[in-house]
């Protein structure tokens, strides 16, 4: 097996400063908006990263998704998989609204005063997994930093409904809570078959790219989960590309193997618009191979690496190679 050579996963040092760097760095972090000014130009897209055109499945998708008056994170997010998905009449839901209360540097769900969360909401999304004839279904939710669950009810509610209407396996992509060990207990009481809280990036990377979230506080929230349903999966993800090196990536990987995280996914970030942080480098696919390999070495039941990997993509296949 050809062993990973350690290299920084970032643009040349010649490229402009983008973010804030870590907290030695004696002029202090940099804002997101001030990071977007000085970046360089977006890059072109490699070759890899070419996604297929879509198929008659993708508008009987977008029907139900707007007959039912939901959001979902693959537009939401501008996910670069959403052609493949949709066109497989497949998508990972959005609860609780379209607008977040953080301000991360990656993200593209719009940002700014949030609405009423709306009662009938898990029975929409149960209708819309039976429809799609989903045996999978993956619910995230923007961050609901406004309530005082953060969501947890709200989600402890979808599952129930997604299960009573179509006997589906759930999967949950769900915020930090704000580190709120009731709210995520009010999740686990849901028994979703997947527990999914993204770690992202890199803890030298939180303030520019995941303000307001803590490195400890996600993996005190996968701990808790596993501590409390020691037989439900779990599972976290990171983005490449946003100038971490593999020996940070490595660590984190096994940060996460230490709480019992079983599952990890690794995926190139791809600025979605102006308005985010900019891919510093776009890394191939042979890196993502081996880089996955050296992931595996360190116990995960199950490792998807890949540039177009995310937290949802191909999510029922993961977990079926999980139960299987």
């Amino acid at each position: 097996m050809l062993e990973l050579p350690i290299v920084e996963l970032s643009a040349p040092t010649s490229s402009p400063v983008v973010g804030g760097g870590c907290s030695s760095d004696s002029h202090g972090p940099i804002s997101v908006a001030a990071a977007i000014v000085d970046a360089p130009p977006r890059r072109r897209l490699p070759k890899w990263l070419k996604r297929p055109l879509p198929s008659a499945g993708m508008a009987y998708t977008n029907s139900v998704i707007e007959d039912l008056r939901l959001e979902t994170v693959c537009e939401s997010a501008k996910c670069p998989n959403r052609t493949e998905c949709w066109s497989h009449k497949t998508a990972t839901f959005m609860i609780l609204g379209n607008v977040c209360t953080r301000p991360c540097g990656f993200c593209s769900v719009p940002r700014g005063k949030t609405e009423s969360v709306e009662l009938d909401e898990p029975e929409r999304v149960a209708e819309a997994a039976e429809r799609l004839g989903l045996r999978h279904v993956v619910i995230t939710c923007v961050t609901r930093d406004d309530l005082p669950d953060g969501g947890a009810e709200h989600f402890y509610r979808c599952v129930l409904a997604v299960r009573e209407r179509t006997g589906a396996a759930v999967e949950v992509l769900t915020s930090d809570f704000r580190g709120n060990r009731a709210a995520v207990s009010r999740v686990v009481a849901a028994a979703p078959d997947v527990f999914n809280h993204n770690t992202e990036t890199v803890p030298r990377l939180y303030e520019r790219v995941r303000r307001n979230a803590e490195y400890q506080r996600t993996l005190d929230l996968l701990a808790q989960v596993k501590d409390e349903a020691p037989h439900m999966a779990t599972k976290s993800g990171l983005m490449l590309g946003l100038g971490e090196t593999i020996d940070e990536v490595l660590d984190v990987a096994a940060d996460l193997r230490g709480v019992g995280v079983d599952m990890l996914t690794i995926g190139q970030y791809l600025q979605p618009s102006p308005g985010q942080l900019p891919v510093e480098r776009y890394v191939p696919p042979e890196e993502f191979d081996e880089i996955g390999t050296l992931c595996r070495r360190l116990g995960f039941s199950l490792v998807a690496s890949g540039p177009f990997v995310r937290s949802s993509y191909h999510a029922g296949e993961m977990a079926d190679v999980l139960r299987a």
